[in-house]
């Protein structure tokens, strides 16, 4: 493509050199430059790409798109206000807007985006509709799965995806879009048609400082990337019931599909149960009333399927092709993950790594469980948000009978500095720190221990455990590997709970 072709739609500060080169591709990191390509500097967490400029030139780069510095020498030099920006709107001409050849939802919220994407895709696969899927655990469409690095891919990576998904003939994309995603333009350039509000609760604070700043970036979504696209039909669908849920569809002049359990709520539902096997209702739409059976555990759930059934009601899907599409859905990979076993406990692996999805799930099981006893294995990760420990500790302690405080992934910093913020919510709880030589009497009252090995932690939680008893295994759910310092070990809890269930 004539570079001057790919900078359309891009705010340009200067050109110094030739618009009319062909330009064969483009790289937001130097490693990756061809001979013949655009090179984007753009900023990340660690590193500064103005600083790769002349690795980038002497693995021939023959243009540079950048915010601050010099011409470079026989290379056109376009300078931007913002690279970011540029990348994005650069790499949607480069791979001809491909996010406007497909039917585009996003999903924005703390918790609860990776579920109702699932939900969607079984209602969209239902409907006949070639889908594709771009999320935390993987970017998936057709038969080819790819394991995601970031919940919201660069846009450099998400418009190639697309124009992939494109030239597969996927007509449907629903899309994770995360705060940060949102924050750094990744999704700019995007043409939305549907765009969906799960939810609003503490998170992200390491990267954002403020819960405004993290409240704004994702009302991006709506208020920025949903009116800006050039879409006819689009329509916003966000959670009444959450206190942030009017605040994000505010001042957008584009139909709202409300959802929830109050009574002006476009969707609603009534009539709930739940039980480890999952949950059923009836819901209620503008289309109509159905009942409905999902393997899908919990109250919070229940809030994911209204979310993925007031979208489908707004595109014009069948009632009866909705109901197929939620009851189709077997499961969500490390999402209240149920491990099968017979020694007559209940296992579950979960991504719950918030106070609020913590609380979530943990409610949950309190409601259906019977009889037996709450054993909750969880840590919190390293170089990531330390203002929300010892809030999930006291979360932890407060519905647990048994509490094992461990690792999660550690990364750069030492895991029992991270453990002890974490136990100061469980020191603000009336708590008793148990120690190995007395465990025999924890059943009698609540309490915790710390247990730094994950796999320690998690055998010693199975075989503490008794028949009606639940264990939750916390914080990691899909992922199969654990991050101590700079490097990455295989290490799955779904694995290591198998192994201690066949010693017990």
């Amino acid at each position: 493509m004539e570079l001057r072709k790919l900078l359309e739609g891009i705010e340009i500060r200067k050109l110094a050199g030739d618009p009319l080169q062909e330009i064969k591709g483009i790289a937001y990191h130097s490693k990756r430059v061809e001979r013949g390509f655009l090179f984007a500097a753009i900023r990340g967490s660690e590193f500064d790409g103005h600083q790769f400029i002349e690795e980038a030139v002497e693995r021939g780069a023959q243009a540079v798109l950048l915010e601050e510095g010099r011409e470079v020498p026989n290379r056109t030099t376009v300078f931007v206000p913002n690279s970011r920006k540029a990348l994005a709107k650069a790499a949607s001409n480069f791979y001809r807007n491909p996010s406007s050849k497909v039917k585009l939802v996003g999903i924005t919220g703390t918790n609860g985006k990776t579920t109702t994407t699932y939900l969607l895709e079984s209602i969209f696969k239902k409907a006949g509709y070639p889908v594709g899927v771009i999320g935390t655990i993987n970017t998936r469409y057709g038969q080819k799965v790819t394991r995601a690095s970031n919940t919201t891919p660069e846009s450099l990576d998400l418009q190639r995806v697309l124009r992939e998904m494109v030239r597969e003939g996927i007509s449907h994309v629903i899309m994770e879009v995360s705060s940060h995603g949102l924050d750094l333009d990744r999704v700019f350039g995007c043409q939305f048609d549907h765009v969906i509000f799960t939810n609003f609760t503490l998170d992200h604070l390491d990267y954002h400082k403020t819960l405004a700043h993290y409240l704004e970036s994702k009302r991006k979504l709506f208020a920025e990337f949903l009116m800006q696209s050039q879409k006819p039909g689009r329509f916003a669908v966000t959670n009444a019931d959450d206190p942030r849920g009017e605040e994000m569809v505010k001042g957008i002049d584009l139909p709202v599909i409300r959802y929830g359990m109050g009574p002006s709520c476009d969707v609603t539902a009534d009539q709930m149960g739940s039980t480890f096997d999952g949950l059923s209702c009836r819901l209620k739409t503008p289309k109509g009333e159905f009942s409905v059976h999902s393997t899908l555990v919990g109250r919070y759930n229940l809030y994911n399927i209204m979310a993925a059934v007031a979208t489908s009601i707004g595109m014009g899907i069948p009632l009866e092709t909705i109901k197929d599409g939620v009851e189709a859905l077997e499961g969500v990979s490390g999402r209240f993950e149920k491990v099968r076993n017979r020694k007559g406990i209940h296992v579950i692996v979960d991504y719950a790594h918030t106070q609020d999805a913590l609380e979530r799930v943990l409610s949950g099981i309190r409601n259906i469980q019977e009889d037996g006893k709450i054993i909750t294995v969880f840590g919190c990760g390293g170089d990531r948000d330390r203002t929300k420990r010892p809030l999930m500790g006291a979360v932890a302690g407060k519905y647990s009978d048994l509490a094992i405080l461990t690792s999660d992934n550690p990364r750069t910093e030492d895991p029992l500095a991270i453990m002890d913020e974490v136990e100061k919510g469980f020191k603000s709880l009336p708590l008793e720190e148990w120690h190995r030589n007395d465990m025999g009497a924890w059943r009698s009252r609540k309490g915790y221990l710390k247990v730094p090995d994950r796999r320690e932690a998690i055998r010693m939680a199975i075989h503490l455990a008794q028949p009606l008893d639940t264990v939750l295994i916390a914080g990691k759910g899909h992922e199969d590997y654990q991050i101590i310092g700079k490097q990455t070990f295989p290490f799955d809890d779904r694995v290591e709970v198998q192994k201690a269930l066949e010693e017990r």
